[in-house]
């Protein structure tokens, strides 16, 4: 019994070591270009006025965190970043059923990579939207599965960093880890023996 706690601890000590933390991620002065469903024509930018012209895909970053940075071309959402990483999206009329997938792509803009993008408030619309780091510049974004709650209702999420003070996991990690597993895999063996 003593040896199956032992193992348990060491179990979530690795498990602990190896998890990298997220802090908010600075998106000041930052230019981004987004895609609706693949297509760059379809998402319409604050610097372009929301005209549906070539480049209208590209944004800079409203300084005043104002108002959106990007509308669909169907009108159905707008998005909104924040300077500290987080992003409103809004839903500005009733959504269909339909795929509405999206990527935002910060190119070399930010101090610092992105290693995390999740949810905030969700509690305006029933389902979870698919959040994605797709890599260290590039969010994706499904909403194709939310049940929104009435016109302009809205979500929030948060673009983080890797936190300054967590480092990599060691290359060890992942051995002690599978070594804890052995173990109590096989002291709850022999307790079941017993």
């Amino acid at each position: 019994m003593k040896t199956t706690t032992i193992l348990e601890t060491l179990v979530v000590a690795a498990l602990a070591a190896g998890q990298v933390h997220a802090a908010p991620l600075s998106l000041h002065d930052a230019t981004i270009t987004a895609t609706y469903n693949g297509s760059a024509a379809d998402v319409l930018g604050l610097d372009h006025l929301f005209a549906q012209e070539p480049g209208s895909n590209t944004s800079t970053l409203d300084p005043t965190d104002s108002g959106v940075e990007f509308l669909t071309a169907d009108f159905l959402f707008g998005f909104d970043f924040a300077t500290d990483g987080k992003l409103t999206i809004y839903e500005n009329m009733p959504v269909p059923t339909g795929d509405y997938k999206l990527t935002f792509d910060f190119g070399a803009t930010l101090p610092a990579a992105i290693a995390s993008f999740t949810l905030l408030d969700g509690s305006q619309a029933d389902g979870v939207p698919g959040l994605s780091v797709i890599d260290g510049h590039t969010i994706g974004l499904d909403l194709g599965g939310l049940a929104w709650h009435g016109d302009f209702a809205s979500i929030t999420t948060q673009i983080g960093a890797a936190d300054a003070g967590t480092s990599v996991p060691e290359p060890a990690v992942p051995a002690l880890l599978l070594a804890g597993a052995a173990g109590l895999a096989i002291s709850r063996k022999r307790a079941r023996r017993a």
